[in-house]
């Protein structure tokens, strides 16, 4: 027989011997009546006897007048019964509520009555018929105080355990004693003195289980180090009977959940989740949830991690009043703000896998199948280990021998996955431009080469060669474009995406900067969490609008103002991505924020020269266009590579419309003549000769 099975044999037994205790008591107190006249009096008796699964033998006996000393020695059997059977390891299930719950003797025993009343229809006719609870068929205070030796009016306080824990259900309507009201044993609770220990089901709708999978059942070693600093101090903690609120610092839930999930294996214990923001609101049904969670933690050998997202004030107050008030082992997912509670705390830092250690997974991952991926993928990428094999099972099974075609596949899944976290705080650019389409002075274009040549071998200066460990900030790649507008700053953010195969993506201010104190911070915390994560470049256009120079404080809102610029220096600095930073007012930065970026790449209103070759690559190989285009004309035209882009597009629409459907050169100065009036500039009757040529004929 197994553990658990002896377990519900000896627990029913006691049950069995509890509920004769019970019976026996009360019988003790009921008033001997004396034979009737009549024999159809005894007939309805036995019939109610035989009705209920009584035997001959049992009916004859509790018909004859019983013999007080009798009754008595059964008493004492039934509790010499019970006192052996808690001699168990574990004990019964009324024993273990008496020991986790902190009942007292009386309180124990008004629970045994209320279970027996539960489980024997006898119990409660038997109530009925004591004088002091005559004609209630039912179990209440006034009975226990007459039935049990050592009453303790203490049972009836609102914080003993009885009616603290919710154990039993009062029914007192009006102005009915307390005394005399009748008690029921909570559904809860009799379930569990039967065996049968499940959580409660008012609390299933608010709380899921926490299904936490670490394949080979190990962590990468910088999580088991944080986990093993987590067993070693619960377990210290609990011999001091002072358990602490585990806070799991971060932005990486994955991981701290299955840390959290680690440890309450570890400690046998069943990880429950819930986000604070489904607890209830109002103030009985928050502080019905919190006894009830307390006394499931007890009965139950439970653990809770509580998701806190953007949590508010108000919220703060409910959570620590929730901690305050729980005993048992509870798992807090928070970023970097510690919470204001009254119990002791550890606070962890729980990251993913170093850079080094997702390698390693990759390796054993792909299995061999390509030798130069892993580096690279750890390196532009950061995923927990759940997450890297399934990833790698993923491009596995998409069978193919060709390794450029796999390695090809592999790096387009993680750009996939790694979108996740971003597309809801950015906008992805469909990056489009090559190097070939890019026109700018050398210079510039070396000091964009150089920027991808960084980005791209980052990992190897940083961990390789050993500069991570030397430096402390810096270790991101900031680079500012700034020129005109149409110059060509997008334009050369997307040839880095494109050559660096990774996702742009812009910047909206409009959803970053809020007008709440603390709001633009919190958001530019996410969007940068999710970007290193993702490996995704940002670009922040018209960033003078965010990055603007730090003000003299006036008021409160300058102050909060510079606040949000000196967290945005600091952010950006310690930022291990690429972040482009796009301006046509270069003046309006801030020089402290300027003077730590790593490169600043001018660019240029484009001369003569860059603006023939710009009308040369601006039509598509396979847009119709006229073979007579005189580009040394249209680069006379003082517009920069967006505007030329403009025209280039309206001269097609307008082409489109044509007999002919060919780009020409009075279309395209007739697109050119609108698009200046457009930007306001003073236009020469020179510029646009072919098209009064045109309008003479």
């Amino acid at each position: 027989m197994s553990d658990q099975a002896n377990w519900i044999e000896i627990n029913n037994k006691h049950l069995a011997a509890m509920i004769v205790w019970v019976r026996l008591r009360l019988q003790r107190l009921v008033p001997v009546a004396k034979p009737p006249v009549k024999r159809e009096e005894p007939k309805m008796l036995s019939s109610w006897f035989r009705s209920n699964r009584t035997t001959e033998k049992e009916e004859k006996k509790m018909l004859a007048p019983p013999a007080s000393a009798s009754i008595d020695e059964a008493i004492e059997r039934a509790r010499q019964k019970m006192l052996e059977l808690e001699k168990n390891n574990p004990p019964p299930a009324l024993s273990l509520l008496t020991n986790n719950l902190g009942l007292s003797e009386f309180d124990r025993n008004v629970l045994a009555l209320c279970a027996a009343a539960a489980l024997d229809t006898r119990i409660n006719i038997l109530c009925a018929k004591v004088p002091e609870n005559f004609n209630k068929p039912y179990p209440t205070f006034a009975l226990a105080f007459v039935l049990f030796e050592n009453p303790d009016w203490g049972g009836l306080s609102p914080h003993g355990p009885l009616r603290y824990w919710r154990l039993l259900e009062i029914n007192q309507p009006g102005a009915q004693p307390l005394t005399s009201a009748a008690l029921a044993i909570d559904e809860r609770i009799v379930n569990y003195m039967k065996g049968l220990n499940y959580l409660d089901d008012r609390l299933t709708p608010l709380i899921d289980p926490m299904n936490i999978q670490i394949i080979e059942g190990r962590l990468p070693p910088s999580q088991h180090q944080t986990v093993d600093t987590i067993i070693a101090n619960l377990k210290y903690s609990n011999g001091l009977g002072q358990i602490p609120v585990i806070e799991l610092l971060g932005h990486d839930s994955a991981s701290k959940r299955q840390v959290a999930g680690i440890v309450s294996a570890a400690l046998r214990l069943d990880l429950k989740t819930i986000s604070f923001k489904v607890l209830p609101d109002q103030i009985g049904d928050f502080e019905t949830f919190t006894r009830l969670w307390n006394r499931e933690s007890l009965l139950m050998p439970l653990a809770l991690y509580i998701e806190v997202d953007g949590m508010a004030d108000t919220e703060k107050t409910k959570l620590k009043r929730f901690l305050g008030r729980s005993s048992g082992v509870v798992f807090l997912d928070i970023q970097d703000a510690k919470t204001d509670v009254t119990r002791n705390r550890l606070s962890v830092e729980v990251n993913k896998p170093t850079p080094v250690e997702q390698e390693q997974i990759w390796i054993k991952a792909l299995k061999g199948k390509s030798t130069d991926q892993p580096q690279r993928l750890a390196e532009q990428f950061s995923f927990d280990q759940n997450e890297i094999l399934r990833l790698a099972k993923m491009t596995l099974n998409q069978a193919t021998e060709d390794e450029s075609v796999f390695n090809k596949n592999l790096w387009q899944t993680c750009r996939t996955a790694a979108r996740e976290g971003m597309e809801q705080l950015a906008r992805r650019i469909d990056t489009k431009a090559d190097w070939e389409l890019l026109v700018l002075p050398p210079e510039q274009k070396a000091l964009l080469q150089q920027i991808t040549g960084q980005v791209a071998h980052r990992s190897r200066v940083y961990e390789n060669w050993g500069f991570r460990q030397q430096m402390n900030r810096g270790l991101g790649i900031n680079a500012l474009f700034a020129g005109e507008s149409g110059t060509g700053k997008t334009m050369a953010a997307e040839v880095i995406a494109n050559a660096l195969e990774l996702d742009l993506y812009r910047i909206d201010l409009s959803a970053v900067v809020s007008k709440y104190i603390g709001e633009t911070e919190k958001n530019l915390h996410k969007l940068f969490d999710a970007a290193e994560d993702s490996g995704a470049i940002l670009f922040f256009d018209e960033a003078d609008a965010l990055f603007g120079k730090r003000s003299e404080v006036k008021d409160s809102h300058d102050r909060y103002a510079n606040i949000e610029i000196n967290y945005l220096l600091q952010r950006m600095e310690s930022y291990c991505g690429l972040a482009i930073l796009a301006t046509n007012m270069k003046s309006a930065l801030d020089k402290a924020f300027v003077r730590r970026l790593r490169f600043i790449v001018d660019f240029p209103f484009p001369d003569i020269e860059q603006r023939k070759e710009l009308w040369q690559k601006v039509f598509p190989s396979s847009t119709p266009v006229d073979e007579h285009l005189d580009f040394e004309h249209l680069a006379k035209l003082n517009l920069t590579g967006g505007n030329i882009h403009n025209v280039a597009l309206n001269a097609a629409f307008l082409a489109a419309q044509q007999p002919h459907g060919k780009v020409t050169m009075p279309l395209i100065l007739n697109a050119a003549r609108t698009e200046s009036k457009k930007l306001g500039h003073t236009m020469k009757k020179s510029d646009f000769q072919w098209l009064d040529v045109k309008e003479a004929q």
